[in-house]
């Protein structure tokens, strides 16, 4: 069996190498081709490019790069178009992979697969038609996404969010966290600005704001920032007027940042944190949690006209409550972000329920989100192949 795979950043890759073991498991005779990353690579991958050369996000990065992108799509759907393989598989990164795949599909009758279905949900419901004609069949990451594609005709199945298959520390390893730095039975409040600049820039002096509102009512509490690497420094910096001495775990630091991290997230009695899939990562964790964002006036505007959601918080919206409170927009200020931290660490009791909900809908409990995949992806090729 000959499967053709691609994905364009680390998250893909991470999503392509536990397809690709779970594709191992179901048909040992798989031989792959294509681009990814590390993880991919590690699952027998030898990739035609680099690809972070697919890494390109925002109109400024990718203007300067357009002609080269523009080869490298027409060169990558010829590639799968002379490989014949008995499926390609597109992961995320839809500029890149949509455009190989509509060639590939004007070409050939290879079938297409594309893992992470698009928040059409959430906004741009219109991307969902798009790829009627591209594509055959979609993964999802979430249980609500497949009604909204086979709206269109489109086949989709809900395979399990990758959320539940990564470690979480035990209440052991948490414990030491505490014991290795002093806290005792403080309470513990993660701090979690964002992984870009950008969101950085706009959230760090009112997250520092809060968390100074909620150390007056509260002094005992100790604060932790687990940094993203690339942005680490810029967050040091701004930071470092916080009150209470907060502590930055660098990634980039001696040891194994991973397990340090995963302990504070478990140690944690409340996180702040930036919109984004790190509310996932802190349900897995247990750890109760306010969200805050903020954007450009442009952006807010823009937002505000598409978005056709309440709330932007993956636990509210898979646990179908609005457990945890969101300060997003011109709601992002210090004074009701630090009310919310306050009632939280008073009563987590309701969001522990969302979230426990929230990751048994995700797939916890069941078999691993890759073998899903692998598993929906042979079923869609259906007996006899390869």
């Amino acid at each position: 069996m000959k499967v053709f795979v691609i994905a364009g950043e680390p998250s893909g890759d991470k999503l392509g190498g536990a397809l690709m073991a779970g594709l191992r498991d179901l048909r040992p005779d798989v031989t792959f081709d294509g681009i990814g990353g590390p993880l991919m690579a590690a699952q027998g991958l030898t990739s035609r490019f680099a690809m972070e050369e697919l890494s390109v996000m925002g109109i400024a990065e990718i203007l300067p790069k357009y002609r080269h992108l523009k080869r490298r799509i027409r060169e990558t759907a010829e590639a799968v178009i002379a490989a014949r393989p008995d499926v390609l598989i597109t992961i995320d990164s839809p500029d890149f992979c949509l455009r190989v795949a509509r060639l590939v599909k004007a070409a050939s009758g290879v079938r297409i697969v594309h893992y992470v279905a698009p928040s059409v949900w959430a906004w741009r419901p219109g991307r969902a038609r798009k790829m009627v004609g591209k594509v055959d069949q979609v993964l999802a990451l979430l249980p609500f996404e497949p009604p909204y594609m086979e709206a269109v005709g489109l086949r989709c199945d809900f395979v399990g969010h990758p959320v539940v298959a990564e470690a979480i520390a035990t209440e052991a390893e948490a414990q030491a966290f505490r014991e290795a730095r002093g806290f005792g039975d403080a309470p513990l409040i993660l701090a979690l600005p964002g992984s870009r600049r950008g969101e950085v820039l706009r959230l760090a002096d009112r997250f520092g704001a809060a968390l100074r509102l909620v150390l007056e009512r509260r002094p005992g509490a100790r604060v932790v920032i687990p940094a993203a690497g690339p942005v680490a420094d810029l967050v040091a910096g701004l930071s470092a007027d916080w009150p209470g001495a907060p502590i930055l775990l660098d990634p980039r630091d001696a040891g194994d940042p991973g397990a340090e991290k995963r302990a504070a997230f478990r140690a944690a009695d409340v996180a702040l944190a930036a919109s984004g899939t790190v509310s996932l990562e802190l349900a897995a964790a247990e750890t109760p949690m306010v969200i805050a964002y903020d954007m450009s006036a442009v952006s807010r505007a823009i937002v505000a006209r598409m978005l056709r959601i309440d709330t932007v918080t993956l636990v509210n919206l898979v646990s179908e409550t609005r457990t945890v409170p969101e300060f997003i927009g011109t709601a992002c200020q210090p004074g009701p972000i630090a009310e919310a931290l306050g009632q939280v660490l008073d009563d987590p009791g309701a969001q522990r329920a969302a979230m426990a909900l929230t990751m048994t809908r995700l797939g916890r409990g069941g078999d691993a989100p890759g073998l899903r995949a692998a598993a929906a992806v042979l079923d869609g090729l259906g007996p006899g192949v390869g």
